[in-house]
């Protein structure tokens, strides 16, 4: 069993905020590591929970959503997703941005992991659910969304990730834990 340090090792020297909207901050840390050798660290901090929610119905057909991703440069096709206020239930988010980006409610919801997206340079946490006992309805994108909606097999959204076709890590670590869940017999 691998035993975790349970002190922060680091010291902070000093804190000062770069930059500041409704959706993140950022801040240039003075730090002493470890070691105590002097360094600097960038903070990106996360005003919303990141959540990521796969909709399969009976069939193990699943919904997708492709957009173009302004921070990539580039088109991305992933699961529904957005942000949910700390503070809020973040299963009411997540009905929220489902039925907000591809019109479906669902009846059943299974938590399926607690992620951190990437934890060398920000705090952001995440909370990502199968919804099940699907209904349709219209989808009510935000303004600044244009998505396109795809139907397809969970195992083609499965083998999109394995081709590196996916990129979102949401997506990935969700649509991986479901595989093994389904070949657990899990789900």
């Amino acid at each position: 069993m691998i035993m975790a340090k349970k002190e922060n090792p680091w010291t902070t020297l000093s804190i000062k905020e770069v930059y500041d909207n409704p959706w993140i901050n950022i801040t240039h840390r003075e730090v002493l590591d470890f070691s105590k050798k002097q360094g600097i660290y960038g903070k990106v901090h996360f005003k919303n929970i990141a959540i990521g929610i796969l909709p399969l119905d009976e069939d193990r057909n699943t919904w997708i959503v492709g957009q173009y991703r302004y921070t990539l440069g580039q088109y991305s096709w992933e699961m529904p997703e957005g942000g949910g206020k700390i503070g809020t239930d973040p299963i009411e988010s997540a009905k929220r941005e489902l039925v907000e980006e591809t019109g479906i409610t669902a009846t059943q919801w299974t938590k399926v992991l607690d992620i951190h997206t990437s934890n060398s340079v920000t705090d952001e946490y995440g909370i990502c659910y199968i919804a099940q006992g699907l209904s349709f309805g219209e989808a009510t994108p935000e303004s600044c969304e244009d998505l396109e909606v795809r139907k397809l097999p969970f195992e083609e959204l499965f083998q999109m990730v394995m081709r590196g076709e996916i990129t979102d890590s949401l997506t990935i670590a969700t649509v991986m834990k479901v595989k093994l869940m389904f070949l657990e017999g899990s789900l």
